[in-house]
């Protein structure tokens, strides 16, 4: 079942805490493929490491939109990062979605990663995206209504990601420089899927 609007209009530290277990799916070229969200970060208002810290610019304006909206960025002008849009309109707020334990589709996310381990398929914010074959085009689509969709845990009634339900860690993000000490990561204990402890 794809994730309703109400689910994203909510508080950004609980949706990030909520978004674990979740399938976050992509119908692209080549294929549909899948993993659940196992580790995530969010961004907050008045966040410095967060892109909306300096107001709403042309690239950023996703993030002031309504919530429930894809974000992506290039890092390192290479690698594409998927965020949700989150926050009341002109808040600017994200969650950016860092691992996945691939689900289905796996095939796909191989051959598009040129590599078998599936521990190392998703297990960081570029990886993920070169998996399931998220591109910049994708900024700015509804997750309810476009190709990218986040769907909720019991969507595949008969499979559940590993350590889920289970406890969740929260701890300081990775990867930034600016407001490093916040502990606005969480991810699933138990996964093996995650980027790092």
């Amino acid at each position: 079942m794809i994730l309703p609007p109400e689910f994203y209009a909510r508080d950004t530290v609980t949706v990030t805490q909520d978004l674990l277990g979740c399938l976050l799916v992509h119908q692209g070229k080549g294929g549909t493929a899948a993993g659940w969200i196992v580790e995530d970060e969010a961004y907050l208002k008045g966040d410095p490491a967060a892109h909306s810290y300096r107001g709403e610019t042309k690239r950023n304006r996703v993030l002031f939109g309504p919530p429930g909206r894809v974000y992506t960025y290039l890092i390192y002008g290479l690698h594409t990062c998927v965020n949700v849009a989150m926050g009341p309109v002109g808040t600017g707020e994200a969650i950016l979605i860092r691992a996945l334990e691939p689900a289905f589709g796996v095939d796909l996310m191989q051959k598009r990663r040129g590599m078998d381990d599936p521990l190392e398929l998703a297990s960081g914010p570029g990886k993920l995206t070169e998996a399931l074959g998220i591109t910049m085009d994708l900024n700015g689509t509804s997750l309810c209504t476009g190709p990218l969709q986040i769907w909720s845990p019991d969507s595949l009634p008969d499979r559940r990601p590993e350590g889920w339900p289970g406890e969740i860690v929260q701890t300081t993000r990775i990867g930034i420089t600016k407001a490093a000490d916040r502990p606005l990561r969480f991810y699933l204990k138990e996964s093996r899927y995650i980027s790092r402890r």
